[in-house]
């Protein structure tokens, strides 16, 4: 009995068929979307752009349409429109509810209208990009042989917005059960988020190849998805342990820290989607000629602009604006303390035991500084602690500066010898570091 293929290769005539039921809905589509050019976008339209951009792309790939020179091109305008339509949904969700995230009821009214102006203009656009777009598509499925369409999708027919539901992302987040301990590690994270993009030095370039040669180095595709995912972790953190608490509802400045961090967090979604479309279509993989008739659709200046004049500055200036409260709050919450141990006779700082320090440091998740013979580093940082003791080698007395809680396990730890009998011999108060 002859062996059945796994795969079948079909003709383009015969697919063309099969592409047109397919490709229906996001016809539909963008017919009800070009034929009112005055009407306005919002959350709806670009989940509908994303669900139907979706579903065509996932069918196009399965049938290797990326691979055939007569449809490639087809399938890189619907993974275009998918990238506009997610950069949308993301920004006009958090132009919708920009006003209810509490920032101006703490005084910051400015961060709030600067954010708003910039995230309209991308949202401005993404809209026209989209509509030249879906008006190439419409064209590229008609020189193919699909019959189009000429019905539209009321707005009424639209698909419901699905809430996304996630479990918490608590991997490696210990089991803190104090609320006020858990409000100075997100604070803390707050603060570590915002130095991740201040260490970046964005700021505006008006300059087209400067701007180019400044985002290849700070913000590749990889890299905005670190920046997204930093403010990501921190945003679910929150959410997790602080949102809906007592002491939530009694201090202003945990929802605006809140709200804060979800513009950034929006902002920043917009810079990775728009970046992707970005490197894709720079990319040597891709077909020249594919990539010069995108660039006439969408400019590629343009999309660099946006990413980095109006969406990475805004993330950090919104991150900017929570700084002062991100500081108050970690002031509030933990009890700022100094402790001075002396490094026992026989005992040295190495690899086993400055993963000790570093594990209690995280392990409460606020800041904590040592400082040895005159030069002070972060705890939570094995590089940076034995670095420090490298450069001190003979130095015994060791400084620690934070809140109270990792200090006290910290002169614990010092006092049983740094773990250096075996961590069965350290206290039960410490039994948490047997399993880093």
């Amino acid at each position: 009995m002859p062996e059945t293929p796994l795969e079948q290769v079909i003709p383009a005539n015969q697919f063309t068929g099969i592409l047109e039921e397919q490709a229906e809905p996001l016809l539909r589509l963008g017919n009800s979307l070009l034929a009112r050019p005055d009407s306005v976008w919002n959350q709806r339209h670009y989940f509908q752009l994303i669900h139907q951009t979706n579903e065509l792309e996932s069918f196009l790939d399965d049938y290797g349409a990326r691979y055939n020179r007569d449809f490639q091109f087809l399938r890189e305008l619907v993974a275009s429109v998918r990238a506009f339509g997610q950069t949308g949904y993301s920004l006009s969700h958090m132009c919708g509810r920009i006003e209810s995230y509490g920032i101006r009821e703490v005084g910051d009214g400015h961060t709030v209208d600067s954010v708003t102006v910039s995230a309209t203009e991308v949202l401005d656009f993404v809209r026209t990009s989209t509509e030249r777009l879906l008006a190439s598509f419409i064209e590229e499925a008609r020189g193919l042989g699909l019959k189009i369409t000429p019905e539209e999708i009321p707005d009424g027919d639209l698909v419901s917005i699905v809430v996304r539901q996630k479990l918490p992302r608590d991997i490696g987040v210990e089991q803190i059960q104090e609320e006020e301990q858990r409000i100075a590690e997100v604070a803390s994270k707050f603060l570590l988020a915002w130095q991740i993009l201040e260490d970046l030095g964005l700021r505006k370039i008006e300059d087209p190849k400067k701007r180019s040669k400044f985002l290849s180095r700070a913000c590749t595709e990889e890299q905005a998805r670190v920046y997204e995912a930093t403010v990501h972790n921190l945003q679910s953190a929150y959410d997790t342990y602080i949102k809906n608490t007592v002491l939530e509802s009694e201090d202003a400045n945990l929802p605006a820290l809140r709200g804060l961090t979800s513009i950034a967090l929006h902002l920043l979604e917009g810079a990775t989607f728009l970046t992707h479309f970005y490197e894709r279509h720079e990319s040597e993989v891709r077909i020249e000629s594919t990539r010069e008739r995108l660039a006439e659709i969408v400019g590629r200046e343009s999309i660099q602009e946006l990413i980095l004049n109006n969406l990475l500055v805004s993330a950090l200036a919104a991150l900017k604006a929570g700084k002062v409260l991100a500081e108050g709050l970690l002031t509030k919450f933990t009890n700022a303390q100094v402790l001075e141990v002396e490094l026992g006779e026989d005992v040295l700082i190495h690899a086993r035991p400055a993963a000790l320090i570093v594990g209690i440091v995280n392990h409460y998740g606020t800041p904590v500084t040592m400082e040895l013979g005159g030069q002070a580093c972060n705890a939570a940082s094995i590089l940076e602690l034995l670095l420090a003791v490298g450069s001190n080698p003979d130095e015994r007395r060791f400084v620690f500066r934070g809140d109270a809680n990792p200090l006290r396990d910290v002169g614990l730890l010092f006092r049983h010898g740094l773990g250096e009998d075996g961590l069965e011999a350290l206290p039960s108060d410490l039994s948490y570091l047997r399993t880093k």
